[in-house]
């Protein structure tokens, strides 16, 4: 089959094209010939290198997939060959504590598809039936690999952790990628008002036509004095900080009494200075969260299919310009996802 790979850790030209031997499957998994998948930030730093995590190569990347059920193993009940399906990309051991307790990403032998074990840039991928899930209706291909990780993150930090309300205000730093857009977009289903930030006055202006009601240039204007002005000095009620070191003590300046911190990632760095009096005296929550249990992947899945919401792509590449898709994230030039479409 044609997949994208790498053979070693490193820069985008570590990126390859051609064959790989296609997977074999066991009697609790399918195997998947794919029509789109779609990619993360993850993507990047597997391919350049995340320390603790050691993948085989030649290794194949990609969280997020859609496509056909081409195979079914003998166990397998809840989907059949010819389906057309999606991938919880999150894979836990089903038999542990946590996986009995319904926290499947808290699972000491937790990962995704694309991270230690081969993805989904590829004609075909296998995946545990746990993982399979029907495509909402009325959705193409290309959307329903735009949204399972991004979502489910994003989900997960809003509903289940800081239980974010209708008529509660939430600034989302960095507005722009899947996940801050995923959030954009759970916040306004909910009902919240959404203040963004970006270095990018374009991405500013296409959040406010997704629904943010404000948006702040952090180039332009110290974005921590434009909230305490658009807010009349009270603050904000969660503030979403992937960012990390760059941003995190200005992330809890904006918060009101008693207000929530929500991050699933540090893009520059996860050692920043803290405010800790800040935090008693305003009896701020941090909320640290890595994607999703399989109860949130079914609330996500309903919320497209009763909502009928779909997911914010930026572009669509074919598989063998995979190149070209990897340099668009890594230059942060999208708003909401990017996918990649996969020929027969």
């Amino acid at each position: 089959m044609k997949a994208v790979f790498i053979n070693e850790h490193g820069n985008i030209d570590k990126l390859k094209y051609g064959d790989i031997k296609e997977p074999e499957i066991s009697s609790k998994e399918v195997l998947i010939k794919l029509k789109s998948a779609s990619l993360n930030h993850l993507d990047i730093w597997v391919r350049q290198w995340i320390p603790g995590i050691k993948v085989e190569f030649p290794h194949i990347l990609g969280s997020d997939g859609a496509g056909i059920i081409e195979q079914a193993g003998s166990d397998v009940k809840n989907v059949k060959v010819g389906d057309k399906v999606l991938l919880n990309p999150g894979v836990s051991c089903n038999a542990c504590e946590q996986c009995n307790s319904g926290e499947h990403s808290q699972c000491s032998a937790f990962h995704l598809l694309g991270e230690h074990v081969n993805g989904t840039y590829a004609e075909f991928v296998k995946a545990p039936f746990e993982n399979v899930h029907p495509i909402p209706d009325g959705f193409s291909f290309e959307e329903a690999a735009a949204f399972p990780l991004v979502f489910l993150t994003a989900w997960r930090m809003l509903v289940s952790k800081a239980r974010i309300l209708a008529g509660e205000t939430i600034l989302i730093l960095g507005i722009g990628g899947g996940v801050s857009s995923a959030a954009l977009q759970i916040a306004k289903q909910i009902g919240a008002k959404v203040i963004v930030t970006s270095g990018d006055n374009e991405k500013i202006k296409k959040a406010k036509q997704a629904g943010a009601e404000e948006g702040i240039n952090y180039n332009e204007t110290d974005f921590v004095k434009e909230i305490r002005r658009i807010t009349n000095k009270r603050g904000v009620d969660v503030v979403l900080d992937s960012i990390g070191a760059a941003t995190w003590t200005k992330s809890l300046s904006c918060l009101a009494k008693g207000g929530r911190l929500i991050t699933c990632g540090a893009t520059t760095g996860p050692n920043p200075q803290t405010d800790i009096q800040r935090i008693f005296w305003n009896q701020i929550s941090i909320f640290g969260s890595t994607m999703g249990n399989r109860k949130e992947f079914l609330q996500v899945l309903s919320l497209f299919n009763v909502n009928r919401i779909k997911p914010i792509i930026d572009s669509v590449f074919p598989l063998k310009n995979f190149k070209d898709a990897q340099a668009k994230m890594e230059d942060k030039k999208q708003f909401g996802k990017i996918v990649i479409s996969i020929p027969e």
